[in-house]
């Protein structure tokens, strides 16, 4: 039974609802996980985003999870991504002064992947970079996605007809980023979450993978 702590924070537009997903031990990380669009029934107990907070909790990580302004409990309106940014910054100040000296990943699904991309830049240009992201179902063509680091963890629906892939792949070709594409998968994950979890476990330990290079070398021997 995983531990759970409901929270309130103070955030740009007022009162944000929120959870923290415990691991076992003593957390080796913070895992900050965004949900899908508010107005279109996105909210923190969205199952994309769940997924991904228990799988950050399996990997000893404590993960935070709040609903977006006009969402839930939460206060104040939709603002079209920019306030959502400014209070998931204000959740990532909140827990790194909660677990001092632990690493961040970010992590979301859809409309969160879109707030998680501009975080991250964000972050490295204070100084304090984000460990790593988890990005599934990338908002690629739906909103203006920042650029990821090379080690972004990312997954995709083959039949998403939100966000289609073609759009994923244009976004990522400039970038050469990879994406793990998950066949028969809409844009819900609808039967295919155990997909994500199995990924991100997998994947997260190993950040770099070999590259052309390698594996021809691996192949000639």
């Amino acid at each position: 039974m995983i531990k759970i702590e409901k929270f309130t924070l103070t955030g740009g537009a007022g009162q944000m609802e929120g959870i923290l997903d415990f691991p076992k031990d003593t957390p080796r990380g913070i895992a900050l996980v965004a949900h899908p669009h508010p107005l279109y029934g996105g909210t923190m107990d969205n199952k994309v985003a769940v997924t991904l907070a228990r799988t950050f909790v399996n990997l000893g990580y404590v993960a935070a999870r709040i609903n977006f302004r006009g969402v839930g409990a939460s206060e104040g309106v939709h603002d079209h991504g920019k306030g959502e940014m400014e209070d998931m910054a204000i959740l990532h100040k909140w827990m790194t002064e909660r677990y001092p000296g632990l690493p961040v990943a970010l992590s979301g699904f859809s409309f969160g992947t879109f707030v998680q991309s501009h975080l991250a830049h964000q972050l490295a240009a204070q100084g304090t970079p984000a460990e790593r992201l988890v990005l599934v179902g990338s908002a690629a063509g739906k909103w203006e996605m920042a650029s990821v680091p090379a080690d972004t963890i990312l997954i995709h629906g083959e039949n998403d007809d939100t966000i289609p892939l073609i759009d994923v792949l244009d976004w990522l070709r400039p970038q050469d980023i990879p994406v793990i594409v998950i066949p028969g998968a809409d844009h819900f994950f609808h039967r295919k979450l155990q997909h994500i979890k199995s990924w991100v476990t997998q994947l997260w330990h190993r950040p770099n993978l070999p590259d052309a290079a390698e594996t021809d070398a691996a192949s000639a021997d």
